[in-house]
């Protein structure tokens, strides 16, 4: 082994890996060389282990066979005794301090298994909170949630999951992807609801001039607060301590230099203020007092909206309430990596390999936590970012779950197949993911998604399932090895059932070709006549599948009662059915792959939720759902 590829295995990274097809491929030496270059690979002293209750946790080199101290999270003190290098089992779960002469160790011990979903056969729905027309203004926020997450408690559903919300970059409304944040410990101030709603009928969101808008309004709130809400303020502010304070000053800091130059991030500010705790950072901050002060307020007011409409979903009889996201990753330029730099994958980006859907690979453009780091700083990171995103939540969806297992990096400026996977502490990491899990809601807990599709490891699913994560069954992708659908009352129990999800097409967009014509109009093209005979021949194959002997229809709204009848009878626990399918239409959220070329993001419901489940076609479909 040459001492490249020795290195490369001790950072974790792996030189062969298996497409979709599986087919080996092999890593460039080039491409190893560029990512390990970038990577800081010091774990440092070794601080943390983690295990699961009632078994003997291994211990690093170094500790003694004997007696050591045992510290509780509760504050109890225990002796114990080390043997064979190991902690003898425990049943309480959580983080505990074990010492021995002068060696600490941070000790997790994880229940067995993430929350289980509620008893019985349950259903919910799916919405991008822009999209909402409940308050009537330029886009949906936390309160139009709030409204929403009634409407459809009263309707019967259990869980309404919500696209990403953490803090995006408030001044510049061209970044509103929700799955490249500036943060993911805080919220996007533009959800936060502020001043009269204009009357706003336009299809499309206008982001830049919606979210300039809201900062306005968001400013008079901040102006009137009343002494006791100002008093509540503060004392908020303190408790969230330096994290907040650095969000707060690179928001302030983002929006002087956006309006000074465009700056579209921290790389784009004058060198002297890269460093969030040099002199010019500290200097700006006493100039302007009142601006930091506001941010920390949006934040602060966003948190306490979103957890009203959390309660308004409980109110309604929601027995898991919203279901959060978390992105797998941040932006290289936002708040995260400005002001926690040496906790991310500084240099290099996250994407995915070649595969048919994407020959070339994908590079996301976002960066995402190091292994080092967690590891160094006893997993402190990553459990700040699941605490931010369990906040407020009856459950949580981890976007592309697979990264808790592996991450394909590749360097910054590179082309997406010159990355490599790189190996997480993906036992570490589910263990606290339990642990996080088991204490959401409030003692509660919560449930867990892994958005699981794609190309998936082997032993990944089973693992989801041994631990209690919850799969993503999504109907166009439900096939068996000779890619014939499958029949819903054979989908995986250990999994939600899904009509669509946001990056693919509404079941009626789906039936109606409009993803393929969106393709063919991006690539200034026609529609071709192979696409539209493999489109048909998949409609039959679906038709056969959730339409049994009726003949197959010409218009898309019978194929949505049908897959809405179709998840609705699979032996998943919850079926999601997204809003946009609960209500027949055929534009999707999202077109992965494009930024301007499709309104990504920007598209508002036809209507109320009130008012769309008062229609005859709504109605008929929850009433399918609750049938379950």
């Amino acid at each position: 082994m040459s001492d490249l590829h020795a290195r490369a295995e001790a950072a974790g990274l792996a030189r062969e890996w298996q497409d979709a097809k599986g087919q080996a491929q092999c890593v460039s030496d080039a491409a190893l060389t560029a990512i390990l270059d970038r990577l800081d690979t010091d774990s440092g002293e070794v601080t943390f282990v983690s295990g699961d209750q009632g078994e003997g946790i291994s211990l690093p080199d170094g500790w003694r066979d004997g007696p050591a101290r045992l510290t509780l999270e509760s504050g109890a003190i225990q002796s114990v005794t080390l043997h064979a290098g190991k902690l003898p089992g425990m049943s309480t779960d959580g983080y505990h301090r074990l010492e021995q002469g002068d060696r600490a160790l941070t000790v997790a011990v994880a229940p067995p298994r993430c929350p289980a979903p509620p008893a019985g056969l349950h259903w919910g729905s799916a919405v991008q909170i822009p999209s909402l027309r409940e308050g009537g203004g330029g886009y949906g926020d936390f309160a139009s949630l709030a409204t929403a997450a009634h409407t459809l408690g009263e309707a019967g559903a259990t869980a309404l999951a919500i696209s990403p919300v953490h803090a995006l970059f408030p001044v510049d409304g061209a970044r509103f992807s929700p799955y490249a944040p500036s943060s993911r410990l805080f919220r996007n101030i533009w959800l936060a609801p502020a001043g009269e709603p204009v009357a706003d009928h336009s299809p499309l969101i206008d982001w830049p001039g919606a979210a300039s808008e809201r900062l306005r309004d968001l400013r008079l709130v901040y102006d009137r607060l009343t002494d006791a809400e100002r008093a509540t303020f503060a004392k908020w502010r303190r408790d969230q301590g330096l994290l907040l304070e650095a969000q707060a000053r690179f928001d302030a800091l983002h929006a002087y230099f956006h309006g000074r130059n465009r700056a579209k991030g921290w790389r784009d500010w004058p060198s002297d203020f890269h460093d969030p705790t040099g002199a010019a950072v500290e200097r700006f901050a006493a100039e302007h007092q009142d601006a930091i002060a506001f941010y920390a307020f949006a934040q602060w007011w966003a948190d306490r909206a979103l957890g009203e409409a959390s309660v308004a979903a409980r109110q309604a009889g929601m027995a898991v309430g919203l279901i959060t996201d978390l992105a797998i990753g941040v932006a290289a330029d936002g708040a995260d990596s400005w002001s926690r730099r040496d906790e991310l994958l500084t240099g290099l980006s996250i994407g995915a390999p070649p595969d048919p859907l994407g020959p070339d690979g994908q590079n996301w453009g976002i960066t995402a936590l190091s292994p080092f780091a967690m590891r160094r700083e006893a997993f402190a990171p990553f459990i700040r970012t699941l605490r931010a995103v369990f906040a407020h939540a009856g459950g949580v969806r981890i976007d592309h779950a697979l990264g808790l297992c592996r991450l394909w990096v590749i360097p910054e400026g590179a082309a997406a197949d010159q990355g490599a996977y790189l190996s997480m502490p993906f036992a570490d990491m589910l263990r606290i993911l339990r642990i996080e899990a088991q204490r959401a809601d409030d003692g509660r807990g919560a449930i867990v998604i892994g958005e699981d599709l794609g190309t998936v490891p082997p032993g990944f699913r089973d693992t989801m399932a041994r631990v209690g994560m919850l799969g993503m069954r999504v109907l166009p992708f439900e096939r068996d090895e000779q890619g014939a659908f499958t029949a819903p009352e054979q989908w995986d129990q250990q999994a939600i059932a899904m009509t669509a999800t946001h990056d693919i097409p509404t079941v009626a967009g789906w039936w109606k070709g409009r993803d393929v014509e969106w393709r063919a109009r991006i690539a200034d093209r026609s529609v071709e006549l192979d696409e539209v005979a493999h489109r048909d021949e998949e409609k039959a194959a679906l038709w056969d599948t959730i339409g049994g002997e009726k003949p197959l229809p010409d218009a898309p709204a019978a194929v949505v009662d049908a897959a809405v009848a179709a998840v609705a009878h699979t032996p998943c626990p919850l079926a999601i059915v997204p809003l946009e399918d609960l209500l027949g239409l055929e534009e999707q959220p999202n077109l992965p792959g494009t930024i301007d070329e499709h309104p990504n993001w920007r598209r508002r419901l036809p209507d109320t939720l009130a008012a769309a489940v008062r229609t005859d076609a709504v109605a008929s479909r929850i009433a399918q759902l609750n049938a379950r």
